[in-house]
């Protein structure tokens, strides 16, 4: 027979165990809610470690990263150059039509995004061909039509395929390579970087200064999470876009 002690703990231990497992289902409900309204995603795992609505500048070696120089023509034929955008904030993505997989969702955020700033004058686009072989101004202008970019300041380059990679890996440390294996050829991360008035890459920081440092474009907000578990960031890019025209 347990002693009074013994019995105590008992009921101490039946108590505990009660109020976790009241604890645990409350928590499944609220998970399983959140989950159903989409607003898991971005206030749970989006942004776990990066609530900081700060967007900081990524540095190397200690020095602010800009986007190096690039002249490459566009959709219409017509010459656009990294100069082009000062005074603008753009979005920089890495793409090509061809592509069976990721590129029609990074196109389709990127028109959401043309959308969501369509009224203003001061925000850009400039997606880089990694084919640019078989993507010629043409092609690329075609490209346009179907997906419906419209805004003055999206241009589609193309132009020599070693400056294209160069400025991939060497400026933005994007992967973009010619993969014969790679679904369409090609290998790509499907990331998208955010580049201020000045011409400086910026990202969006957690509580202690970490930069995020490159928006994943591969998710629809429509979407939330991906087959992977991946969850979607153009809604945070839409905010940090806007506090950066605000500078």
């Amino acid at each position: 027979m347990p002693t009074g002690a013994n019995s105590k703990k008992k009921y101490t231990y039946v108590w505990v165990s009660a109020v976790i497992l009241v604890f645990g289902i409350f928590a499944v409900y609220e998970i399983t809610k959140r989950l159903k309204e989409g607003t898991v995603v971005e206030k749970d795992r989006m942004n776990m470690g990066f609530q900081q609505k700060q967007v900081g500048f990524i540095l190397n070696n200690g020095k602010k990263r800009k986007v190096p120089a690039f002249s490459f023509l566009n959709q219409d034929s017509v010459l656009v150059t990294d100069k082009d955008y000062l005074g603008k904030v753009y979005v920089v993505e890495f793409f090509f039509t061809t592509c069976p997989t990721i590129c029609p969702v990074m196109t389709k955020n990127l028109v959401s995004l043309q959308n969501t700033f369509q009224n203003d004058e001061g925000f850009g686009v400039a997606s880089f061909t990694i084919n640019p072989r078989y993507d010629t101004p043409s092609v690329l202008n075609n490209y346009a039509k179907k997906y419906n970019i419209v805004d003055k300041d999206w241009h589609l380059l193309t132009g020599d395929r070693d400056e294209i990679y160069n400025l991939a890996q060497e400026g933005f440390y994007i992967v973009a390579n010619e993969v014969e294996d790679a679904p369409g050829g090609f290998e790509h991360s499907g990331m998208f970087a955010l580049v201020d008035k000045n011409g400086y890459i910026r990202s969006r920081q957690d509580e202690h200064g970490n930069p995020l440092i490159y928006y994943r474009g591969t998710v629809t907000e429509e979407q939330g999470v991906n087959a992977e578990g991946e969850p979607q960031q153009i809604t945070i890019l839409k905010e940090d876009i806007k506090k950066l025209l605000a500078e």
